[in-house]
């Protein structure tokens, strides 16, 4: 390191910090997910946030994916990496907020998710906005082979996530988190095929 700048060599370091942090938000949604079959009577699935669950362990699966590309970056600032650090450290917290550590003062994940959506779906905001900045911090070269519709679809999703934080209609939910997963399955098959 030279005067604050990452060479590319040192990514690997910062590699290992993202991929722990991520780590913890995989095994807290697998704990999440694995409540649900160890306490099938005393833990009722609410359809929604069940499909944010799944939503968000194929995004970590993804993020720890496509970061690699940022061994691409041919100089690491500080900013680089708190950025990816806070990234990742987001991922972590939108796990941990689905699957809060006690549910004593809720009857049911519905009434939790209920309660909670402001933040879940600010957060979820949040984190579209996030990777459209990760994707710029890879280059021009990597928006490009992105296409136009990964940036409609961000904004898309950052539009309608804030609007969830205020709609009641369960069926806005249920279309939502629907085209969330659907898009960002399409998302993995038509970008992110091989590793490179």
């Amino acid at each position: 390191m030279s005067n604050g700048v990452f060479l590319p060599a040192q990514f690997t370091h910062i590699r290992i910090i993202v991929g722990m942090v991520i780590g913890l938000g995989v095994a807290r949604l697998l704990n999440g997910l694995a409540r649900f079959v160890q306490h099938p009577g005393r833990e009722r699935i609410y359809y929604v946030h069940i499909g944010w669950s799944l939503f968000m362990l194929l995004s970590v699966v993804h993020f720890w994916w496509f970061e690699f590309s940022l061994g691409k970056i041919e100089v690491w600032t500080f900013q680089n990496y708190l950025f990816v650090i806070a990234f990742a450290a987001l991922y972590f917290f939108i796990a941990a907020v689905l699957y809060p550590d006690q549910m004593d003062e809720y009857s049911s994940y519905q009434a939790y998710f209920q309660d909670r959506k402001s933040w879940i779906y600010g957060l979820l905001a949040m984190m579209f906005v996030f990777d459209l900045v990760d994707s710029q911090l890879k280059g021009h070269e990597h928006m490009v082979e992105l296409g136009m519709l990964y940036l409609v679809r961000q904004v898309t999703l950052i539009v309608l996530t804030l609007a969830a934080a205020r709609v009641e209609k369960p069926v806005y939910h249920s279309v939502l988190v629907t085209f969330a997963l659907a898009t960002q399955i399409w998302l993995i098959a038509s970008n992110f095929g091989v590793l490179a």
